[in-house]
This record gives structure tokens, C-alpha cells and sequence, in this order.
């Protein structure tokens, strides 16, 4: 690259970073906030909170690079051109495609790690989040952890403790369980704990309510009782592996036996598609980007600041795009318009480029229909008969 280019890209990536962390730190403190009641529920310590947050990141990133590249380079180009450094470029005699090369070499620079991280990265991440989930439903204890509150174990089934000991040892246990409409059970325990192996919870020193229909009620008062826990265990340890969670290889050739494959075929299709497109986003915002903000312009000239031109248009390109997307889960027809939408705003943009035109304001509709009229010669231009008269 020539010494002019070296300087817009390192500017470029300069604005580019300064863009992509803040919005990465936002978008990632919203994702790991939503997941932090897992942690907490599981008294696990600090560092398997920031374990699940560090794996949410590569599902993030893919989303805002485009957007952070858009927002870089066109503030780049606009404090060049108010600097009339854009100007003295042009005067120079410099060609448009020093200021068009270094920003496509930084976008395809970052479709490719957007490909990257989408395809392969962003998979395992996905598969060792719903592990680390299914993993923490799986145990009782984070369920029961917060004392003296009833939680939730799964739909018909409540517990709740009075005070946890060291050792595992829980005081205090009830358990209400209406999971058969055929009768109702509700435990009360002096202490337990659950065993080894997560299977059951062996309560001490209690007795069971067994409630029928009809109202009857039957109290059987025990020293020992384990309550079953390997069918409930065993459906919540396992992780659902979803459409999005799978490699790009797997997408292209998914397996028939798959149960999600199965349930929803057409998932897979809008998904391989998605990932197919959606890592030229990049280098698309960043055409975007130059058309709306890489010529020369003077200061007096009225003009929509080029940062809101294009995030508007980003803006509306990616609702389009996310809306054929969820669509296509749905229809395969919406298939083609995850490809036609980026591929015609590409192919608009270097047009643009291509021509060397400016993207100016339109001119009202008043303005429009003025010209009309003069073209063909219905209202003479302003001054004409006092030229007459002369």
C-alpha cells in the first residue's frame, strides 16, 4: 500500500476498535447479566461466571464487527474531510481508490474472521454454554440453595429448606409434588441430603401427606425415604443441541437421526444459508460506508451527516436480511432472499463507486416538478423578460 493508504487504514482501524469495544462491552454485560442467576443459584465461584461470559462473546461479535466497521471508517473519512484532508487529496490529483482500497482491504479482512468465528468458533461456544446450563439444572442443590424460599425443580414439583450444612446436609426439607393428577405428596423432613450420585434425596425423620381426589388425606411418618431424582436428573443434565450450535460441515451434511434435525429440517437449511451470507456483511457496510462518506465535499454544503445515512440504511438491510432468515425456518422460499439483499446493495454501491457519483440530497418534490417544467418549456427561467425587453 502506498504511504496515503497505510495512513487511511491505520486511521480506520484505529476508529474501528475504538467502536467495536464499547459496543462489545455493552452487548456482552447484557448476554452475561441474563445468565448470572445460573451461577449464583449454583454457588459456583467468580470463575465459572467469567467462563460463561467469555464463551457467549464469539455469538456476539459476528453480530456487531459490521456495524463497527460502518460507524469506524465513515467517522474516519468525515474528520478527513472536515480537515479538508479529502480535499487536498483530490487537488493532489489522487485517485478515488486511495481512499476506496484501504477500507476494502480492512473489510475483507474482517468477513474473513467473521467466517471464522461464526462457523467454528461460535458452534462450540454455543455446545459448552447449553452444557454448562444443562449441567448446573442437573444438580438439586442449585435449586435449593437460597434458604427459606420455595424453587422450582421442574412443572408439579416444588422444594424448599430451612437452613444448608456443611457436607451437603440440608435441615428443615419440604417437598410438595403434584406431578400425578391422581394424587398429591408432600414431604416434610427434620434434615437430608442428596446422594452421591445425584439420584435421589434421602430424607430423615419426616413424614409424607398423600392427598386423593376426594379429599382424603393419609400421613405415613418415616425414619428414612428416598425421593427419586434420576428421571428428573437425567432429562435436565442433557444439553439440546440446536441448528445454531452445529459446525458448518455438520449443517451441510446433518445427520437424518438427529432429533432437532428431525423435528425441524428446515432450521438447518436457514441456518447453512445464514452462514453462507452473513460474513459478507463486513465488507458490504464497509461499501456502505464509502459511498456515503469517501468524497470530497465543502463544509457549506447541505448534507445529512454520513454516519446516519449509513447506519440508517445498515439498519434497514440487516432487518431485512434477519427477517428472511427467521423466515426461511418457516418457508424455503425466503431462502433466496438472504442472498439477493446483500448481493443487489453490493452491487449498487460499487456502481456508485465505480461512476465516481456523489450521493447527494434529493430535491423536493416542488423542486422536481419545477425543473420538469422548464425542461419542456411550460415556465421560462426567471429573468427572461426583462431580457426581452432589453
Amino acid at each position: 500500500m502506498k504511504l496515503i493508504e497505510r495512513y487511511i487504514f491505520r486511521r480506520a482501524t484505529i476508529m474501528f476498535l475504538a467502536t467495536l469495544l464499547p459496543l462489545l462491552g455493552i452487548v456482552w454485560t447484557t448476554q452475561a447479566l441474563s445468565n448470572v442467576n445460573l451461577v449464583t443459584d449454583s454457588g459456583q465461584s467468580i470463575f465459572a461466571f467469567l467462563k460463561l461470559a467469555t464463551l457467549i462473546l464469539p455469538s456476539v461479535v459476528p453480530i456487531i464487527l459490521p456495524f463497527a466497521l460502518l460507524i469506524g471508517v465513515t467517522q474516519t473519512l468525515s474528520v478527513m474531510n472536515t480537515d479538508s484532508e479529502l480535499t487536498v487529496l483530490n487537488a493532489a490529483g489522487s485517485s478515488r481508490m486511495s481512499v476506496i482500497r484501504p477500507v476494502i482491504y480492512l473489510a475483507v479482512g474482517l468477513s474473513v474472521l467473521s467466517f471464522v468465528i461464526d462457523n467454528f468458533v461460535e458452534p462450540y461456544s454455543r455446545v459448552a454454554v447449553r452444557k454448562m446450563i444443562a449441567t448446573a439444572h442437573a444438580d438439586l442443590l442449585s435449586s435449593v440453595v437460597q434458604e427459606n424460599a420455595f424453587r422450582r425443580i421442574t412443572d408439579g414439583l416444588y422444594v424448599q429448606v430451612a437452613a444448608r450444612r456443611s457436607g451437603g446436609v440440608l435441615h428443615g426439607i419440604f417437598v410438595a409434588d403434584s406431578r400425578n393428577p391422581n394424587f398429591e405428596l408432600v414431604y416434610y423432613a427434620r434434615e437430608g441430603a442428596v446422594d452421591e450420585e445425584r439420584s435421589a434425596l434421602v430424607m430423615k425423620d419426616g413424614e409424607v401427606h398423600r392427598k386423593l381426589p376426594d379429599g382424603g388425606v393419609s400421613v405415613i411418618k418415616f425414619d428414612s425415604y428416598a425421593f427419586d431424582l434420576t428421571d428428573m436428573t437425567r432429562t435436565a443434565g442433557e444439553a439440546t443441541i440446536r441448528a445454531k450450535d452445529r459446525d458448518l460441515f455438520y449443517l451441510i451434511d446433518p445427520d437424518p437421526n438427529d432429533p432437532s434435525y428431525k423435528r425441524s429440517p428446515l432450521a438447518f437449511t436457514a441456518e447453512l444459508h445464514r452462514r453462507l451470507s452473513e460474513w459478507t456483511y463486513p465488507l458490504l457496510f464497509g461499501l456502505i460506508a464509502l459511498v456515503v462518506s469517501s468524497d470530497a465535499r465543502s463544509h457549506r454544503e447541505a448534507r445529512v451527516h454520513p454516519t446516519i445515512s449509513a447506519v440508517g440504511a445498515a439498519l434497514v438491510i440487516r432487518w431485512m436480511t434477519f427477517y428472511a432468515g427467521n423466515s426461511a425456518e418457516d418457508s424455503i422460499w425466503f431462502v433466496p432472499l438472504m442472498y439477493l439483499v446483500p448481493l443487489m446493495t453490493g452491487a449498487l454501491a460499487i456502481r456508485q463507486l465505480a461512476s465516481n457519483r456523489r450521493l447527494d440530497i434529493p430535491m423536493t418534490w416542488k423542486e422536481k416538478l419545477t425543473d420538469l417544467m422548464l425542461r419542456l418549456r411550460l415556465v421560462r427561467p426567471a429573468g427572461a423578460d426583462g431580457e426581452q425587453a432589453s
